[in-house]
């Protein structure tokens, strides 16, 4: 990661207080608060909680602020918050089969187990501007409808829909999850080629934006792997988070968090030892990350491609393009390491295009002598006329 170098300090100073008073705006309005951020502007307090792998609304919404909107810059100033932090427990895997659900859908299933609980979504809404919100006059004091006859909002278990598919060997099972030690990229450097656990944790911290292209490039036909891809079931709730300590020696729920989980199934058309049935594809994220969620379910599926024995024929289906390009600070870092002073590379470089277009003008101009000696002895060959040297 490229950081700022210093060197004119009282520039530098003279610009952090610009910035301060432009992330302020204008001091006859008020000036926005971290919890109207939190409550107001969740999806982006999702986002940058989600790439910046902290879960903490205060923390992503005084990012947000002090970002001045920059969802990158917020993620980036996240992270370098989190790594301040000590670790005192690892917490089990959340369950998600009992999360207290605000919105469960099945674009597989109509009348799936359950019911559908569509909660708060764009889906069904019409994309005009709502003029009605910029009127500061109008108490906008909307509550929440009362919970789904069909699904209760807190309930014990609700039923996932791949699970019934599983009971008939028509979609492949779910690994268990002890099968091997967990890595994790917050300590441990990327290595390729990487297990499906290290891409998941790669695909949840990437940028959302890249994680969408490369979705929706593996539905362009850009893959290698089964036909049109269904969303299994998609679900946004709590989930409780479990530690063990070891002088306790059982688990104990320490709070709760809210996640959306999406499962993506599509054919796979088999091989030797395994028959035709369809394949899966897994996204998570923190808060309502539904796109986000969909789109690395997608990109999952895709870079499975060696594990199900497909032929690698599309960028998203290239493990190690898609893992070293994903995350958004690293790219930010490298990107704009280009606005920091490059003055010695390049007056290096423009030494080096002087002397290659000196270079490229003498062998224009010997070139240009040959082409010359050149015509001049094909004409002396067609007139049939020797040269006489010294004449007048």
């Amino acid at each position: 990661m490229y950081v700022a170098v210093k060197g004119g300090e009282k520039a530098i100073a003279n610009a952090h207080q610009y910035l301060a008073a432009e992330r302020r705006g204008d001091t006859a309005l008020p000036e926005l608060t971290v919890s109207q951020i939190k409550e107001q502007m969740r999806l982006a307090v999702d986002r940058v909680m989600t790439e910046g792998s902290l879960y903490d609304p205060e923390l992503a919404a005084l990012a947000l602020k002090q970002a001045r909107g920059d969802s990158i810059e917020a993620i980036f100033l996240l992270r370098a918050y989190r790594t301040t932090l000590p670790r005192f427990y690892t917490s089990a895997p959340i369950n998600t089969s009992v999360m207290q659900i605000t919105r469960r859908i099945s674009a597989a299933f109509k009348d799936m187990p359950g019911g559908q609980m569509l909660g708060p979504t764009f889906d069904y809404t019409h994309r005009l501007l709502d003029f009605s919100l910029a009127d500061e006059n109008t108490k906008n004091n909307v509550t929440p409808p009362t919970c789904n006859e069909d699904v209760p909002a807190t309930c014990d278990e609700t039923p996932r829909i791949l699970d019934f598919l599983q009971n008939d060997e028509l979609v492949e099972g779910v690994g268990s999850a002890e099968s091997h030690q967990v890595g994790d990229i917050t300590r441990e450097p990327l290595e390729l080629p990487a297990g499906r656990d290290i891409r998941l944790q790669k695909l949840t911290r990437a940028d959302e934006g890249f994680v969408l292209a490369m979705g929706y490039s593996t539905q362009r036909g850009f893959k290698n792997s089964g036909g049109h891809p269904f969303a299994g079931e998609i679900r946004t709730g709590d989930v409780s988070i479990e530690v063990t300590p070891e002088e306790l020696g059982f688990p104990v729920t320490i709070g709760s968090i809210t996640v959306t989980e999406s499962e993506i199934v599509s054919i796979y058309d088999g091989s030797e030892e395994t028959p035709p049935q369809f394949s899966r594809g897994y996204g998570i994220t923190f808060g309502s990350g539904e796109r986000k969620a969909i789109s690395m379910a997608l990109v999952d599926r895709a870079l499975r491609c060696r594990e199900l024995q497909e032929d690698i024929i599309a960028p998203a289906q290239d493990e190690e393009f898609v893992l070293m390009h994903s995350d958004n600070i690293e790219a930010t870092g490298f990107v704009e390491h280009l606005k920091l002073p490059h003055h010695v590379d390049f007056q290096s470089e423009l030494d080096i295009l002087r002397r290659l277009r000196s270079n490229w003008a003498k062998c224009k101009a010997k070139r240009e002598e040959i082409e010359r000696n050149t015509q001049k002895e094909q004409k002396i060959r067609q007139s049939g006329t020797p040269e006489i040297k010294g004449a007048a």
